[in-house]
């Protein structure tokens, strides 16, 4: 069980605060449909930085037990530098779709399609291969937490808690969680989200009221592409060994579905993220899950091909859209370019 939470929170911090991404530029007005793209750029951008701490040699990998703080640290600045990227990306969009008023779909897949092929090209440039990994070592190694820089006594005495949320852990996966609320509270609790979403439900009446449009969509897509930055590096650190190769495995399109699943609502996409984060979380680990905790009946023993189970998290997003895609509640005005003059 300690083993499946983990895994779970794995894979769906990483959709939940893309997810949250896609939220951010759909209730300013804008389809931000590159959120695969700007995680696979964001992913690359915070490979790269953590490639740059290694080889300037700061600290020992073997070493990380007594450096572990200041490895969270670097870890921390690597998510900066690819929410940075990722927001830079995603001014692309920005200007695409408020300044030339460009169809936002063709523009999101255009930013789909380059993003990999840029990446590549730079990896190509750096590594000479097709994969940048660390430079050396393994991203567990360097930045999961232990029960040993706490001391024994005090995680043994959490029990449960101590073994499903502190041991084997990565710091990134909780701040990912921190920032996800303080974003949620931002967007429905002040002045400024209520003014960003009133821009995706009617611009005309937000600008009659003084709200400028064209720059409330640019945060909205600036801060959307930065979250999916976020999450594209965070994705690759857990789950990639801190490595980038032009792919995040689909979870930008995943993260689309958690949106419109979560009806474009912080609490819900958190759910809908959980969701999807455990069937993605069985697909991956199917192996390893023991049905009864006795280590006999595991879950690969059931005789169903591997392949159903690598399916099985595209199928359930399928299933999941169709039969709630009708009740879904999106901003009145997404994808329509403003008109100042229209009324």
């Amino acid at each position: 069980m300690t083993f499946l939470i983990r895994q779970t929170l794995i894979y769906a911090v990483p959709l939940m605060i893309v997810a949250l991404a896609g939220v951010f530029a759909e209730r300013s007005g804008i389809i931000n449909l590159a959120l695969e793209g700007i995680m696979i750029f964001g992913a690359f951008i915070g490979v790269v930085f953590v490639n740059m701490i290694q080889e300037a040699g700061v600290f020992d990998g073997a070493k990380a037990d007594s450096n572990w703080a200041a490895l969270q640290g670097f870890a921390m600045l690597a998510m900066l530098a690819a929410a940075a990227s990722g927001a830079l990306f995603s001014l692309l969009l920005s200007f695409a779709s408020v300044n030339l008023r460009a169809d936002q779909t063709i523009g999101g897949t255009a930013l789909n399609l380059m993003a990999p092929a840029l990446v590549l090209f730079f990896i190509r440039i750096i590594a000479n291969q097709n994969v940048l990994n660390m430079a050396g070592g393994d991203a567990p190694s360097w930045f999961m937490l232990r029960k040993s820089y706490f001391g024994y006594g005090r995680t043994d005495s959490m029990g449960f808690f101590g073994e499903a949320f502190i041991n084997q852990t990565y710091p990134a996966t909780y701040v990912c969680i921190l920032l996800f609320i303080v974003l949620s509270v931002i967007l429905y609790q002040t002045r400024f989200g209520l003014r960003l979403r009133s821009c995706g439900e009617n611009p005309q009446a937000a600008d009659s009221l003084g709200i400028n449009v064209y720059k409330m969509r640019y945060a909205g897509t600036t801060i959307s592409g930065a979250l999916a930055g976020m999450g594209g590096f965070v994705y690759a650190l857990t789950t990639a060994n801190c490595s980038a190769n032009g792919d995040v495995a689909g979870f930008g399109f995943l993260a689309l579905a958690v949106m419109i699943f979560g009806n474009w609502k912080p609490l819900n996409i958190a759910g809908a993220a959980l969701l999807f984060g455990l069937f993605k979380c069985i697909a991956a680990s199917y192996t390893s899950i023991d049905i009864n905790g006795d280590g006999i009946f595991m879950l690969k023993e059931l005789g169903i091909s591997s392949h159903l189970y690598r399916m099985l998290p595209y199928v359930i997003t399928l299933v999941v859209l169709a039969f709630t895609s009708k009740k879904s509640h999106a901003p009145k005005a997404e994808g329509i370019p403003y008109d100042k003059g229209q009324r």
